[in-house]
């Protein structure tokens, strides 16, 4: 490999098995759930702007969990905080899979399992570089890229065939038991630690104003964030899928085929980037391949068809996977461990938050013009801001130091 580390070296740590393994399932969940929601809301109402609301929701409430709760990954030890978060959001969905359930209580149940997501994702990422150190930790961050978006795949591709099978309640039932086999795994196969912040006396408000300020008070750090958020624009399609479908008459195979387009992209685009990209070269492909990310959206807007469309969602989602993977590993290494866990959380909750708010507008902006039409627009957006962002990197990655 061409970071000197392999796949199989990786996967040794014992720990890193067990978290790559908790993760995969509940992510393979939770797009089954995605599928699972997006078809129910759209066959009841035919709307495409309440089916962007609906899964608006499953990412929104997220920022608020990245702003006031993440904190808590460095103020708590991160095994028995992830455990918590799986046991709660597991108990949550098996709530949203009653059926009958009021539409106003399945999107406050929803919601919630949205604002915990940040608090699992920044314990999980700050946990990672203790179980894998600097050496590992690029490759295991592509193992998980390769594997999570594999994972979504299946799910987006089998959730389109449950429902065709079954229910939509039946796939949450699934999603419910994922949360709680992670939860075993972590619990019982990672080893205790203690909290990386023993200032457990500092006030959440203060600790996320120097979360923030470490993201946005350095240049190369706040390109970095950008970058990342702009990720959302170029995966504005996962959102729009149903409408998307129902354009060229598709169904809910068609909606899961369009969401698995990028997680295929995802896995080749990380495979090939961890196998031929020296990581002494890496950061300098950011800025390029944030540019390349979004220009195959932005090609929706001459209206291709649907397999046409769903290439294009192919090669988007590779070159976006990549600059998520590769903005996350720069972070990480230029964060002081003991607010690692808040400050990759707020980042990683402001790309999951506008992830959620693309497709909402860009569904209230397809009631008005046409899906293809709604994804091209946001595409050619995500081209025109991710071209001085590049500048901008490639000017304070010369500068910046590799670490803080």
């Amino acid at each position: 490999m061409a970071s000197g580390v392999s796949y199989r070296e990786v996967f040794r740590v014992p720990e890193f098995r067990a978290m790559w393994l908790a993760e995969l399932q509940s992510i393979g969940g939770d797009q089954l759930a995605r599928v699972a929601l997006s078809v129910l809301v759209f066959t009841d109402t035919g709307s495409a702007a309440l089916t962007g609301l609906t899964y608006a929701l499953t990412f929104v409430p997220s920022l608020l969990g990245g702003l006031f709760l993440t904190g808590l990954a460095d103020r708590f030890p991160r095994r028995e905080l992830i455990f918590c978060v799986d046991v709660l959001r597991g108990c949550l969905i098996l709530l949203v899979a009653v059926p009958a359930m009021p539409f106003p209580v399945l999107c406050l149940l929803v919601g919630i399992v949205s604002l915990l997501q940040p608090v699992f994702k920044s314990a999980q990422l700050a946990l990672l570089p203790e179980v894998l150190g600097k050496e590992k930790f690029a490759t295991g961050m592509a193992i998980r890229s390769i594997s999570i978006q594999s994972a979504q795949m299946a799910g987006f591709a089998g959730g389109g065939l449950l429902i065709a099978l079954f229910n939509p309640y039946v796939v949450l039932l699934l999603d419910a038991l994922t949360f709680f086999g992670s939860a075993v795994l972590i619990r019982t196969l990672l080893k205790p630690r203690p909290a990386a912040d023993g200032t457990t006396g500092r006030k959440l408000g203060g600790s996320a104003r120097e979360a923030w300020a470490l993201l946005f008070n350095d240049r190369g750090m706040r390109a970095l964030t950008l970058m990342l958020w702009l990720m959302a624009l170029v995966a504005v399609y996962e959102g729009m899928a149903a409408p998307y479908a129902a354009a060229f008459g598709g169904g809910s195979v068609t909606v899961g085929l369009i969401l698995a387009a990028d997680p295929l992209g995802s896995v080749i685009g990380a495979f090939l980037f961890s196998k031929l990209v020296p990581e002494s070269q890496r950061e300098r492909w950011l800025g390029p391949l944030a540019v390349l990310a979004a220009v195959p959206v932005a090609i929706c807007l001459l209206r291709p068809g649907l397999v046409a469309s769903i290439l294009l969602f192919v090669v988007a989602g590779g070159f976006g996977t990549v600059v998520v993977m590769q903005t996350t590993t720069s972070m990480t290494f230029r964060l002081p461990d003991a607010r690692r866990g808040q400050a990759i959380g707020m980042s990683n909750s402001g790309l999951t938050t506008a992830t959620g708010v693309s497709p909402l507008l860009a569904g209230v902006l397809s009631d008005q013009t046409s899906p293809t039409q709604a994804v091209g627009w946001f595409g050619l957006i995500g081209t025109l801001v991710a071209i001085p962002l590049a500048i901008g990197w490639q000017r304070a990655s010369r500068s910046t130091p590799a670490e803080v």
